[in-house]
């Protein structure tokens, strides 16, 4: 039997739909003006689900995450159904994260104990700000008042909730953001992101910036935010464990963790990822449709939506790793970067990071971004890959 893969298993789920297209959002959703065949999108999902089971099979699943879009959107029987087809071959365990991504609309939170029901047992509502105005420059479709009324109902639902803010919006303060992220805190239970505004291409904020008609905070200011986000989270027991992931030690998000240590995943749906260890060894990447409808289609004739395959060479892993660990406060370990690259950093770099205070040993065998290096994660990574 072969050895565990490091780093865990998870499956995610995309359900792309979304009410409106946020304009600073650049993931994989679509806005449809008539309803979607639920049941369609299922069976798809399903399908797809039974594909996957070719490459990995009955490997125990950490954790399982239903993300967008908007899934909340979705039924709970969609859910459960969904559930249901990963439970065929992954058994799901009471020890299993079960996370679901949610707006906090006032229709959405309705159907929240009904999520409950069907089996989620973490939900991370995506509020973005407590502030109407910047709320209405977002293009979230709720209000303050909409949110902490669905925060309130998610934590008397569920066991763990966490939920989504973006800070550097345009013309906030360091005073606003300092209020704003307390009452975050003071409504969050155990878990928060916290995102930098960025403006991504093919977005509306990116068609808006290029015309000048949107203004963005300086970058040394948004970096000031950072730091008091920092210092605000680890004050009132929130550390950061991931740059842009604060929670209460032990309520780490478990699906994040699979990504970030490199871990095994799934994805299906439109435009979904994953990264798979095979029997023999071989590291897998895959890529789905992006196209909903053309995914289904694709589904429907093949059995499964992924248009793309790639074997992943030791480089590429070890690469990859390296990305992915480094945003961690636990950080990466060493000996497992070493076997992937075929080789041990290079010293003399190594020992530069180090004297800039930029890196840190964590006992003999992990590596880690110290605060100062995380502000240039990637100048740090591409030191240690040359």
């Amino acid at each position: 039997m072969m050895e565990e893969p490091a780093g865990g298993f998870g499956i995610y789920v995309h359900w792309p739909f979304c009410l409106a297209k946020c304009p600073y959002c650049d993931f994989n959703s679509h806005v449809r003006h008539q309803p979607v065949d639920q049941a369609d999108y299922v069976e798809a999902m399903c399908r797809e689900l039974d594909h996957n089971a070719r490459y990995v099979p009955s490997r125990p699943v950490q954790s399982i995450f239903f993300g967008g879009g908007t899934p909340s959107l979705m039924e709970p029987r969609t859910v459960e159904r969904i559930l249901d087809g990963i439970d065929r071959h992954w058994p799901i365990q009471e020890a299993t994260e079960i996370s679901m991504e949610a707006n906090p609309t006032s229709v959405e939170a309705t159907r929240f104990a009904g999520y409950r029901a069907a089996g989620v047992n973490r939900l991370s509502v995506g509020i973005q700000a407590l502030n109407d105005a910047d709320l209405k420059i977002l293009g979230r479709q709720h209000s303050v008042a909409e949110a902490i009324k669905a925060v309130e109902t998610a934590r008397t639902t569920f066991d763990r909730i966490s939920f989504d803010l973006i800070y550097a919006r345009p013309g906030q303060t360091l005073e606003g953001w300092e209020r704003e992220l307390n009452q975050a805190i003071d409504l969050a239970a155990d878990h928060l992101s916290m995102y930098q505004l960025t403006i991504e291409e093919g977005t509306m904020f990116h068609r808006l910036y290029a015309a000048g008609k949107l203004e963005m905070l300086d970058a040394d200011y948004a970096a000031d935010m950072f730091d008091l986000t920092q210092r605000i989270t680890a004050a009132r027991g929130l550390p950061a464990y991931e740059v842009s992931n604060h929670a209460v030690p032990g309520a780490e998000c478990q699906h994040n963790l699979v990504y970030w240590r490199y871990g095994d995943y799934i994805g299906v749906g439109p435009g979904a990822h994953g990264r798979l260890t095979l029997a023999n060894g071989q590291r897998l990447g895959t890529a789905t449709e992006k196209h909903p409808e053309t995914w289904m289609q694709r589904v429907r004739e093949t059995g499964s939506g992924i248009i793309e395959t790639e074997d992943l060479s030791a480089e590429e892993q070890s690469d990859e790793l390296l990305l992915m660990g480094l945003r961690l406060r636990e950080g990466i370990d060493v000996p497992r970067y070493e076997v992937l690259a075929n080789r041990a950093f290079d010293a003399q770099r190594l020992q530069g990071l180090m004297d800039a205070g930029l890196v840190e040993w964590i006992g003999n065998s992990r590596l880690r971004a110290t605060p100062k290096g995380v502000g240039v994660l990637n100048s740090v990574i591409a030191e240690l890959v040359s």
